[in-house]
Formats: structure tokens, C-alpha cells, sequence
């Protein structure tokens, strides 16, 4: 018969072999750079390209238009019939009864995607520029995209990365950005990963208990910046490729200068300092009696030696991945056909640009008749300025509106969708105006930098 202190030898040896091995997983996973085809990827991007490759044409979109329709289906036999089911299952009520501004949306989604697919209905909501972008470049890429990243996510939240992480980053990222250390893996999944990968995981997190209602808030808005291969492309598309490196100084340098800013000021300041689950989680902070690396340890071996088996961790995030594709995907064919429409068929945004066009006058800053528009429409989708101010004369203006395009972070076909999508409080009202201070703090930032040391 084995000892107690031998059991419990055994079941340290046990946690720490699952937070090692589990952990580098999901760090090979969703943050380390990887070559492939020659681009760099990550693990779970490199994924999903295979698996595309696999697939006959139209898959993906058939996919989309099955899930879409379901969806609104669904959600109006639920609304309407109220099935028994609903109330054995707190998941699937919670799928399928939402409240009344998601059931409009997922309605219209239906609406817009049987629109798109069978390409009839107005030219608005059919057109390659609108609809079209959303079911034949967003959907492809992001449905398979969503299936490992969410599906594989456990091996990065759920074995003692974010508890070690997070102890031994605590201190600065509290200091300077007012957040808990841990939102550093959310920070890195999405600048070397994907920006959904860090808002899904943010999200995730606060449903857990692990952040309140104001980091969350603060996370979600300010470190879901664009991946490195994303942004490779803005400035492939922009026609300044010789400069992504200072161009990705620039953006890191703003984007933290953005992060230390933001959360101190209205709107993010003035949400709550509550968890959804109503208790804080385990301080992260060292005791006084033990080092930062070994409470990190500490940390990271009882959420390791706690965490479920792989089995059942990947069931859960299976649910996860349900609630995505038949939550998520019919807000975004609503939300992002409709913000695609305004672009390509109103001048709202020429209009609601103007100031931009006298700020960008006053910053001596060339063709800013032309810019302007740019700076306003990546509300929208983050690929518009790009698109637009590929035209623009000016490499130094082409190179701003680059930098400014992938600072601005929040955009409704995916990064906004998916907020509103989550329990995080941020409603489309409160993202406009983040996105708007996201623009204003940054752009004199990238002027300047631009001007004395890029040009």
C-alpha cells in the first residue's frame, strides 16, 4: 500500500507533466510562428488551411447558409413553441431563446444569406463588395478557422498557462495597463494568431470568474490586435511591403501607448469592478514568503492537477464551437453585410469622416481628402481601408492609413460581432466610441513616427 506523501508525489508529478506537455501544445498551437507554404501561420491557422484544401468548392458556403437558416429556425420554434427541452437544457435555451435584438438578427442573417447564396434580392445586400465578401472571403476563411481554434483552445487555458503566465506577469501589466497578468496570453493569441482566438478566449475567461466586468472589457478592446500574417497583407495591399517592419513597430508601439490610455478613461473606466461569477479568483500576486516563479508554479499545478481530462475538455469546447457557429455566424452576416452595404452604397462615412479630413489637413499629412474616408470606414471591416487607400498617391499616407487601419482593432464583421456576441457589457454604441479614441489617440502617434522616422 502506497503512502499519502507517495500518492500525493504522484499526483504533483502527474499536474506537472499535464501543465508541460498540454501547455507547449497550446503555445505550438495558437501563439509560435510557424513557415508554411511560405508564409508564417500558427498551428491552428495551418490547420485550417489543410483542411480548406480538402474541401470541394462551395463546401464552406453551403456549410454557412445550412447553419445560418437552422439558426433562425430554431431559435423561432424555441421562441413559439417552447419546447420542454429547453428548460432540461440551460445550454440549449440559452443557444436558441435569446433575447429579442439577437433573434431580429439572426432572422435578418437568414434572410441575407439565402439573398447572397442563391444571388437574388437587392444589389445591396448580393453584391461581391457586400454580401458576397462575407460569404465568400469572411466565411470561408473564418468556419474553419473557428473549428480547431476552438475545438483545441483547452490546451491553452485549461492545464496552467494562464495561471503561470499571468502570476509572473502580473505586477507590470497591472501597473501599466490596469490588467491582470494572465490577458497576456490573450494579447499574444492574437497578435501571433488570430484576433477572434483573443477575444473568444477574454470571453471565456470572464464567464469563468477570472476577469471583472471592466478587464474584460478593457482586453476584448485593446489586445485583439491583428496577426502578424494579416497585417502582412494590409501592407502587400497598401503597396508598402518593403515597410512592414517599421510599419509593426509602429502599430506595437501605438497599440501599447492605446492599452495604457484606454482603460483609465470613460467608457471602460466606469464598468464595473465585478465578476459574472461573483467571487474574485485566487490573487495572482506572490505571497511575501514565496517567489513569483514559484507561486506561478504553485498556481499553475492546481489549475493543472484540477482541469479536466483532455476528453472531456474537448467536449466542452465542442459546445463552445455550437454556440460560435450557430450563434455567431447569423450576427455576422447581419451586422457585416449591412456595415459593407453603408460603405459601398452611402457616403456616410465620407460624411462622418470630415473631421478626420481637417485633422489630417492640420498634420501637413499629404492627399487627406483622400485618407480620410479610411480612417472612419475600418469600423466596418478592417480589409476597407486597405482596399480603398491602396489608390491613395502618397507612400507616407498609405503607410498611416496601414498602421491606422490595424490599431483601430474593433470592426463589425468579426472583432465587434463577437463582443456583442459574448456576455462581456460593451454595446455597439460604447465599441463606436472605443473605436473612435482608438483612432484619435493613435493617429498623431503614427503622424509623428511616421513623419521623424519612418519617411
Amino acid at each position: 500500500m502506497k503512502s499519502s506523501n507517495s500518492v500525493l508525489s504522484e499526483q504533483g508529478s502527474s499536474a506537472r507533466k499535464k501543465f508541460i506537455i498540454y501547455s507547449l501544445i497550446g503555445v505550438l498551437l495558437f501563439i509560435t510562428p510557424l513557415p508554411w507554404n511560405g508564409e508564417w501561420s500558427v498551428g491552428v491557422g495551418i490547420l485550417a488551411t489543410i483542411l480548406r484544401s480538402f474541401l470541394p468548392d462551395n463546401t464552406l458556403q453551403v456549410f454557412a447558409l445550412s447553419v445560418v437558416v437552422s439558426s433562425a429556425i430554431l431559435t423561432l420554434y424555441s421562441i413559439f413553441a417552447k419546447p420542454k427541452i429547453l428548460n432540461q437544457q440551460p445550454k440549449l435555451k440559452e443557444l436558441f431563446a435569446p433575447n429579442s435584438m439577437w433573434v431580429i438578427l439572426r432572422v435578418i442573417g437568414a434572410i441575407f444569406i439565402v439573398m447572397i447564396f442563391f444571388q437574388v434580392g437587392p444589389e445591396w445586400v448580393i453584391n461581391k463588395n457586400t454580401g458576397g465578401t462575407i460569404l465568400n472571403s469572411l466565411n470561408p476563411t473564418l468556419v474553419p478557422f473557428f473549428l480547431f481554434a476552438i475545438v483545441l483552445l483547452p490546451f491553452l487555458v485549461e492545464y496552467g498557462l494562464m495561471e503561470f503566465v499571468g502570476t509572473l506577469l502580473s505586477k507590470p501589466f497591472n501597473k501599466l495597463f490596469k490588467l491582470p497578468g494572465r490577458s497576456a496570453v490573450d494579447a499574444a493569441a492574437s497578435w501571433l494568431g488570430s484576433t477572434p482566438v483573443g477575444v473568444i478566449i477574454t470571453a471565456q475567461q470572464y464567464e469563468q470568474g477570472y476577469y471583472t466586468e471592466r478587464e474584460a472589457a478593457s482586453i476584448s478592446t485593446n489586445f485583439a490586435v491583428s496577426s502578424i500574417a494579416f497585417s502582412l497583407l494590409i501592407v502587400s495591399v497598401l503597396g508598402i511591403p518593403q515597410y512592414f517592419i517599421p510599419f509593426y513597430a509602429v502599430v506595437v508601439f501605438t497599440s501599447v501607448i492605446i492599452a495604457m490610455i484606454l482603460p483609465r478613461i470613460p467608457p471602460l473606466s466606469l464598468k464595473k469592478e465585478t465578476y459574472l461569477t461573483g467571487k474574485p479568483p485566487v490573487t495572482e500576486e506572490a505571497p511575501s514568503d514565496i517567489s513569483s516563479y514559484q507561486w506561478a508554479m504553485d498556481r499553475a499545478l492546481t489549475k493543472a492537477s484540477g482541469a479536466p481530462s483532455i476528453k472531456t475538455a474537448l467536449k466542452n469546447s465542442s459546445m463552445v464551437l455550437v454556440d460560435v457557429y450557430w450563434g455567431l455566424m447569423p450576427v455576422v452576416f447581419a451586422i457585416g453585410t449591412i456595415a459593407l452595404a453603408l460603405s459601398e452604397y452611402t457616403q456616410i462615412f465620407n460624411y462622418l469622416s470630415m473631421p478626420f479630413y481637417y485633422l489630417l489637413e492640420w498634420m501637413n499629412v499629404p492627399d487627406a481628402k483622400d485618407a480620410a474616408p479610411t480612417l472612419l470606414v475600418g469600423f466596418a471591416d478592417i480589409f476597407l481601408p486597405a482596399v480603398l487607400g491602396a489608390s491613395v498617391e502618397s507612400e507616407m499616407t498609405r503607410f498611416i492609413i496601414a498602421c491606422t487601419s490595424v490599431i483601430q482593432v474593433i470592426y463589425m464583421t468579426e472583432v465587434g460581432a463577437l463582443v456583442l456576441k459574448s456576455k462581456i457589457k460593451l454595446n455597439i454604441l460604447e465599441l463606436f466610441t472605443l473605436f473612435i479614441l482608438r483612432t484619435l489617440i493613435g493617429l498623431p502617434i503614427i503622424v509623428l513616427c511616421a513623419k521623424f522616422i519612418v519617411f
